[in-house]
């Protein structure tokens, strides 16, 4: 407080610049004698008056406390007046703290405060009487003198901050260039030289072959075989297009001279011009080629080189095997084919493609600026791996004799198609799997010659069935050689008749007679014996309603019934071969059980895969399981020995020299057209040698026209295909004689 009462106290000493008759402070010169003497009375004077003011001004503040107001000091109009006009710039005094002593202030001889030497001022005249002028309380201070702002001033450069900044800057920058390096050649340099690498690499697919498809005696099925793909460069082949396809057209018949300008001038650097090319093809074309090189090369020269006819450059080749059938139709259906990808698009191709194609392999190779490999530059090859040749159980021969027979077949019966399925009893391997219509896979063929019906359609089976239910009473007791059963001529079942395939009295039948004559109703007679939930279950035991376990695309399950509750109409429909559906390898897979001695093998299609080193890996197969037991199993087959005989179903399947076992069918099928039965599915089952069951044969025909019957039409066919059977794997002749089993009673 001291210190700014001290400069207000200076600045009210501070002469005015410019000032008339006004002169430096403490000086002397310029101002008369009296004038100064004068002064210094007048200093003491305005010293003692000081004094006395600052006794005063501290008088109102105790008057303050007491809540009275003092009276404001009478002074003369003219003084007063010049007063305030004079201490309007002073400096108010402040409050002095306790136990100090008020700061002396300067002031005139007439008590007022002293601004400096003043110029002379006008005589003011007196207020007068109406407006006195208004006199400041003596308790205000005076206003504080507002402090003076130094002047701006222009400020300059900071170089020590401009300094770390700059530097500061520079480290961030060097140290990121420093992390980058680190990171670059400590923490992960391979992945950096491996991108360089890439820039500068091309990679080239290396196909691997596709295994083969054989028969169980190594004979190919479906093989792949040497051919090539010819490509072009359009930027090489655009200025003699025209010339290359003068060449290529005729030795191409798969294109046109069209195709081959369009894909020659398009635009990239890579175009196919025709796949699976033989090699004998490119061979020739690649001859004429160097032969027309060869012209041009002499009629350029001499010849500017500005001037020169181009070479025909730009044509390449690449891999690009073709898949073969080299026995035409032989098991087309089964085998299937593959596109143009390589990929199998149906059958076992397709089933087993990821077995059968193995794993491509890749090679990397350096190249310029154009795409092109670098000779004897660094490169890596990762070698493909061979797909794995299959070995069918599928016999060529035996497949071939089957197709034969089940198109006669066909064609005789103008059917809508057949099938003929014959299948090693013992291992469940399937040896003939024909279908008719077939087709060639080595020509052009329709999308509807890839499926394989033997597998993917399904049908009502009819009485072969009724070996089924035979199978399973026998086993549960409740039949054998020596029921009896009288047969009505129909019987009824939920308000439903149904009757036998010929009108006939009340007949009195043997359990075999049931089977010799394929009655229906003694079947549904023998059947209501057992009960629906248990005879459901010997049907899931002999393969129904699952699949069979060969994996093929496309393969139908069949239909049945879910459930075991099923109504008496269901139960004894089925018994009988109507009311469920099956595929035919399905039906062949069942017989064979009984065959079998009771045991169900799973059918097996697959015998054996086969590496590019000739190592062979048996392939897996589901485990056999029991169904009925073996008395029960030879028990049906001695009734099925009974068809065969002169007084069966079906005389036409018996062989000579061997037993044969057999059952007939003839079933009612839906037509999808009007959702009602109007079509029928006639079909044979059976096995040989009956007493040493080695191959069972299964034959269906679809819509037969004329006469039906299962014994007449595929009695011939199994009796043709089984012999050939029998001969081609020596089977001899048991010499077993028919049984004189009593169909009657």
């Amino acid at each position: 407080m001291r210190k700014a009462q001290e400069e207000a106290a200076g600045a009210s000493r501070r002469p005015e610049v410019g000032g008339e008759g006004r002169t430096q402070p403490g000086s002397g010169r310029g101002r008369p004698a009296a004038s100064r003497k004068q002064a210094a009375g007048e200093g003491s004077g305005r010293r003692k008056q000081a004094a006395e003011g600052s006794k005063r001004a501290a008088a109102p503040r105790k008057q303050a406390s007491g809540g009275k107001r003092p009276a404001p000091r009478k002074a003369a109009a003219s003084r007063g007046a010049t007063a305030r006009a004079e201490s309007a710039g002073a400096v108010r005094p402040r409050k002095a703290a306790a136990g100090q002593r008020p700061a002396p202030r300067r002031t005139s001889a007439d008590g007022t405060a002293r601004k400096g030497p003043a110029k002379k001022a006008p005589s003011k005249k007196a207020p007068s009487k109406k407006s006195p002028a208004k006199k400041r309380p003596q308790n205000r201070r005076p206003p504080r003198p507002k402090k003076r702002k130094p002047p701006r001033t222009l400020k300059l450069g900071r170089p020590t901050l401009r300094l770390r900044v700059t530097f500061g800057v520079m480290a961030f920058v060097l140290s990121l260039f420093a992390g980058r390096l680190v990171l670059l050649q400590g923490v992960d340099p391979d992945s950096y030289a491996l991108a360089a690498t890439k820039e500068n690499t091309k990679p080239f697919d290396l196909h691997a072959s596709r295994g083969a498809i054989v028969d169980r005696n190594g004979v190919p099925l479906s093989v792949s075989e040497d051919a090539v793909a010819i490509t072009a460069d359009p930027t090489q082949t655009k200025p003699v297009a025209q010339q290359l396809a003068t060449i290529l057209a005729p030795k191409l018949t798969s294109t046109t001279s069209a195709k081959l300008l369009a894909a020659m001038t398009g635009k990239g650097r890579f175009a196919y011009l025709a796949r699976q090319v033989s090699p004998q093809t490119w061979n020739d074309i690649e001859a004429e080629l160097k032969a027309k090189n060869s012209q041009i090369a002499q009629q350029n020269q001499g010849v500017p080189k500005d001037q020169q006819a181009p070479l025909l450059a730009g044509i390449y080749t690449e891999d690009d095997p073709i898949r073969s059938h080299p026995n035409g139709t032989i098991a087309a259906n089964v085998v299937g084919v593959v596109g143009a990808d390589g990929k199998g698009l149906s059958g076992l191709e397709y089933g087993m493609n990821d077995t059968l194609s193995g794993q491509d392999g890749k090679a990397m190779y350096e190249v310029d600026t154009k795409g092109n490999k670098i000779p004897n530059a660094n490169h890596t090859v990762e070698e493909p791996k061979p797909g794995l040749t299959a070995q069918l159980t599928l016999d060529a021969d035996l497949q071939w004799f089957a197709e034969k027979r089940i198109e006669q077949a066909v064609k005789q019966y103008k059917a809508s198609s057949g099938t003929v399925i014959t299948m090693d009893v013992k291992s469940g391997e399937i040896m003939a799997m024909a279908n008719y219509p077939t087709f060639d896979p080595n020509k052009k063929f329709k999308s509807s010659d890839l499926n394989n019906p033997a597998l993917e359609r399904t049908y009502e089976p009819g009485s072969v069935q009724k070996v089924v239910t035979m199978a399973a009473l026998a086993d549960a007791g409740l039949i054998d050689l020596n029921t009896k059963i009288r047969v009505p001529g129909s019987i009824e079942v939920q308000r439903r008749t149904i009757k036998d395939h010929w009108s006939h009295g009340t007949l009195n039948l043997t359990i075999a007679g049931v089977i010799a004559k394929s009655s229906n109703v003694g079947t549904i007679i023998a059947a209501q014996q057992m009960r629906i939930p248990q005879f459901v279950k010997y049907l899931h035991d002999f393969g129904f309603g699952e699949p069979t376990g060969l994996n093929f695309p496309g393969e139908s399950k069949g239909l049945m019934q879910p459930g075991d509750e099923w109504p008496e109409l269901t139960r004894s429909n089925v018994a009988f071969g109507q009311g469920l559906s099956v595929n035919a390898v399905q039906m062949t897979a069942a017989v064979n059980a009984v065959a079998n001695g009771g045991v169900y093998m799973p059918p097996k299609l697959v015998r054996n895969y086969v590496d590019a080193n000739g190592t062979v890996t048996p392939n897996q197969a589901a485990a056999p399981r029991r169904v009925v037991s073996e008395k029960a199993a030879k028990e049906v087959a001695t009734m099925m020995e009974a068809v065969t005989a002169k007084n069966g179903t079906a005389p036409q399947a018996a062989i000579d020299g061997y037993l044969v076992a057999g059952k007939t069918g003839t079933a009612q099928q839906v037509d999808p057209k009007t959702g009602r039965y109007g079509k029928w599915a006639t079909s044979f089952a059976g096995f040989a040698p009956a007493d040493n069951p080695r191959f069972v044969t299964y034959v269906v025909l679809h819509d037969p026209t004329g006469a039906r019957g299962g014994g007449f039409q595929g009695g011939p066919v199994f009796r043709d295909v089984m012999s050939y059977a029998l001969q081609k794997y020596v089977v001899p002749p048991t010499g077993a004689k028919q049984p004189d089993v009593p169909i009657t009673w």
